[in-house]
């Protein structure tokens, strides 16, 4: 299965856009959100989106009972600052990483297969011992001036950090 990976969308909403349809021409089987929408309006341009989607809050959610209630009334799960995904056979831990040192034992316990995190809005993806520790960077290009994804193939474990192209309308 091909998992589509995203972070810090932070409300800007044409970014979301472009990368709702970029995800959906991936054709992914599921999306990973490491938080940070900000405003429960966002939920809106998550509707086209095709793939199931689970995600976590981030440090800068506002509203978060009202971001929960829109995204599920849509299909989509914000399980709160942690999820555990089971998908292809491999165990998926997501959070927004805002916390450090919660991070890194989650990614040296070694339990998981995938580490999922967003918050410092720069992609990522490295191996720490039997762990795959994946940051797909940010969505919304404010930090870094770079809005990007990753797509994950659950099978071969190949990575792909994709540049999105958007123009902020």
């Amino acid at each position: 299965m091909k998992v589509g990976i995203i972070a810090d969308t932070h409300d800007r909403l044409p970014f979301i856009d472009e990368a709702v349809q970029r995800l959906n021409r991936e054709e992914v089987g599921l999306v990973l959100h490491a938080g940070d929408y900000i405003a429960p309006f966002v939920t809106a341009h998550f509707k086209p989106l095709k793939a199931k989607m689970i995600g976590v809050f981030g440090n800068n959610d506002a509203e978060k009972e009202l971001l929960q209630r829109k995204f599920g009334d849509m299909g989509a799960q914000v399980r709160g600052k942690f999820a555990e995904v089971k998908v292809g056979g491999l165990k998926m831990a997501l959070l927004h990483g805002e916390e450090i040192e919660l991070l890194d034992s989650v990614v040296n316990t070694n339990y998981y297969d995938v580490v999922v995190y967003g918050h410092t809005h720069q992609a990522e993806s490295r191996k720490e011992d039997r762990t795959l520790v994946l940051n797909p960077g940010e969505v919304c290009g404010y930090l870094s001036g770079r809005a990007t994804i990753v797509v994950l193939d659950t099978q071969t474990m190949d990575v792909r950090m994709i540049q999105l192209s958007v123009s902020d309308a």
